[in-house]
């Protein structure tokens, strides 16, 4: 696989497709949290991120605020790659740098949740995003 700018700007955007962090109760539910919001298949139910973040927030514990934080790391990524693409100009640093800091955000949200009784959390996407980085701007940031 090549490692484009092109290619690594559509593995940016595939991001959105896979949860970031995945709880898993011990009734068996799973709740999965992507960037753009939470979705629990069992019970059919999807909250926004924005619903989440302005209607659903009293009282939540202050780890679930690396969740919006991370997605932030994210979208200035994607922006950072969309704009290398299309003015040929990129600082791929920037652009490696906050997928890393969405993945540490990731991987807080992850700790966050498996510390609380009851359930187990994965941080897939904090995986996801550190092997995108790795995989096309590694190379590009050594070089530099």
């Amino acid at each position: 696989m090549s490692r484009s700018p092109r290619r690594a700007v559509v593995a940016l955007f595939a991001l959105l497709a896979v949860p970031w962090t995945a709880l898993v109760y011990e009734s068996g539910y799973v709740t999965l949290v992507f960037p753009w919001g939470l979705a629990t298949p069992a019970q059919g139910s999807v909250t926004s991120l924005y619903h989440f973040l302005f209607r659903y927030t009293a009282g939540l514990p202050e780890f679930i605020l690396a969740w919006p934080l991370g997605v932030l790391c994210y979208v200035l990524a994607l922006a950072s790659a969309v704009a290398g693409v299309v003015t040929g100009r990129e600082d791929v640093r920037v652009t490696a740098g906050l997928l890393v800091f969405a993945g540490v955000a990731g991987l807080s949200v992850a700790s966050g949740f498996s510390v609380q009784p009851g359930r187990v959390a994965y941080p897939v996407g904090t995986l996801v995003l550190w092997a995108v980085a790795w995989w096309f701007y590694r190379p590009l940031v050594c070089d530099a």
